[in-house]
């Protein structure tokens, strides 16, 4: 049995927080200074730049000669190649994480000519949070010297260098591009922390006036006892928040209290806020199962399927393969995903026009699909219901699959429940409750392919008998390719 972590040490260790702590989430960066003097450059333990030469965790690498008088080439160091910087986070345990080797593994064979650099800043990091924060310039300062030294000794490249940060580190990417002398090519931002960063301004976190290129994915942004461990607002040239960017699937924390009740809180934290590292792996190591994320406004415009265009750059991979958008500025993106390796899940939009000859009052019937393709059969697919189903137009769903269907050829509408007993059916009369309200009709589902941009028509396979009611289903065949220009809105129309 689990033994339960009270409320208040939870916080203090798993939420970022110091005991007795901050007053709130959004309190600058410069009040949080106050608490304690920032370590100097001159003073800091130094920070390590370990060129890692081997997949191998136990191998140690080698660390590069900054400040020293050893020649560079004893290192291997590719002076025209890729570089890549790996920055760890605040830390509990003072020792450097498993994702930390799986990323490393994961850049070295995607990108086997590549520089890949792990930047050891354990002794700053394993401190109360709040010191941590203080000390992501003084490190930002750290890796910005290490990129001009290099630059100074050769052929090196800015442009070549991705820094990627993870939650604190994120931020300290931030400050080394900001304090580089130059422009670095890119920095990837993997769930960055947000107690002390939400809110403050561009000066003091990521931004994307940090790189060439800012790429974010947000994986932890639901607020639990008022703080969001990783960072809400968007930070970077593309924001991308996966599942909406707050509970991840597998993890486990949708029942939060039951979580702490039961002592995996530790672990689903983790999970949530890791879960940016292992998308970024996914990416690299599943180069030909790529996730698409879509831009869209908010969370709930996403959840109603509205948000699937592909049209003047709104989607993009997402991880390495991200492409750059440097023209766009804080473009929030979102997708699904599968809770493990490969997270790639097939988006459709699905428009279904229903209409009622008998009522408009409000009905919320629990509707799913099943989906038929050429390569395989979904499940049950549910039909979430943001709002509220709107009668006589046009409502906008989001399904998705964790396979590739192929071609889709037809699809089953059920109407989710039992049918009414002859006594209840009784009873609502008697009472002048009319069973007539149940009873909805759909003659045809228009579906978009998320990632095949691709337009169906599936209408009902029988026109005269469209109507369903609880308990039922309804079947419809793929009548042709493309939508209508202009939307049939009439309950009477009839389709070719």
């Amino acid at each position: 049995m689990r033994t339960p972590i009270p409320v208040l040490g939870l916080w203090g260790v798993y939420c970022c927080l110091a005991a007795g702590g901050l007053r709130a989430q959004g309190r600058s960066l410069d009040e949080a200074h106050s608490s304690r003097e920032v370590i100097s450059a001159a003073s800091m333990p130094p920070v390590k730049f370990n060129l890692r030469t081997s997949k191998d965790p136990e191998h140690e690498g080698c660390y590069l000669p900054f400040g020293h008088n050893q020649p560079l080439e004893d290192c291997d160091f590719n002076m025209t190649a890729k570089t890549f910087f790996i920055i760890h986070g605040w830390t509990m345990s003072g020792i450097l994480e498993n994702w930390l080797y799986k990323l490393v593994s994961a850049l070295q064979t995607r990108e086997k000519e590549a520089n890949v650099v792990v930047v050891n800043w354990l002794p700053l990091a394993h401190q109360l949070y709040t010191h941590a924060v203080n000390n992501t310039r003084v490190v930002g300062h750290s890796v910005a010297r290490m990129l001009d030294w290099l630059q100074e000794q050769g052929e090196f490249s800015l442009g070549n260098v991705h820094l990627i940060g993870y939650s604190l580190g994120a931020h300290v990417a931030g400050y080394a591009g900001n304090f580089a002398k130059g422009t670095v090519g890119r920095i990837t931002g993997l769930d960055p922390a947000g107690p002390l960063f939400e809110g403050v301004g561009v000066d003091q976190r990521l931004s994307p006036d940090d790189a060439d290129f800012v790429d974010v994915l947000h994986t932890y942004t639901a607020r639990s006892l008022g703080v969001s461990i990783g960072i809400q607002m968007p930070v970077g040239h593309i924001d991308i928040y996966p599942n909406g960017g707050d509970f991840q699937p597998g993890c486990g924390l949708n029942d939060f209290i039951g979580s702490i009740a039961f002592g995996t809180i530790a672990e689903g934290v983790k999970c949530e806020h890791e879960r940016a590292v292992h998308l970024f792996v996914d990416s690299l190591v599943n180069q030909d199962k790529p996730s698409f994320a879509f831009q869209c406004t908010d969370s709930n415009r996403f959840k109603k399927g509205i948000c699937l265009s592909c049209r003047k750059n709104r989607c993009n991979s997402i991880g390495y393969n991200a492409k750059k958008m440097r023209h766009k500025r804080n473009s929030k993106m979102y997708l699904k995903t599968r809770a493990g390796m490969p997270f790639r899940v097939y988006h459709y939009q699905m428009k279904i026009h229903i209409f009622s000859y008998k009522s408009k009052d409000n009905i919320e019937p629990a509707f799913y699909v099943t989906l038929y393709g050429t390569n395989a059969d979904s499940q049950m697919l549910p039909l979430e219901i943001v709002e509220r189903i709107e009668l006589n137009a046009t409502n906008t769903f989001l399904v998705y699959t964790e396979e590739d269907l192929g071609d889709l050829l037809k699809i089953r509408l059920t109407w989710e429940g039992t049918a009414e007993s002859w006594y209840t059916t009784w009873t609502k009369f008697l009472s002048g409750y009319s069973t007539s309200e149940q009873e909805l009709n759909v003659r045809r589902i228009r579906v978009k392919s998320g990632e095949t941009q691709r337009k169906l028509t599936f209408c009902v396979e029988d026109f005269e008998n469209n109507s369903i009611t609880r308990g039922q289903e309804l079947w419809f065949h793929k009548c042709r390719d493309g939508w209508r220009v202009k939307n049939e809105t009439s309950p009477t129309a009839v389709l070719p």
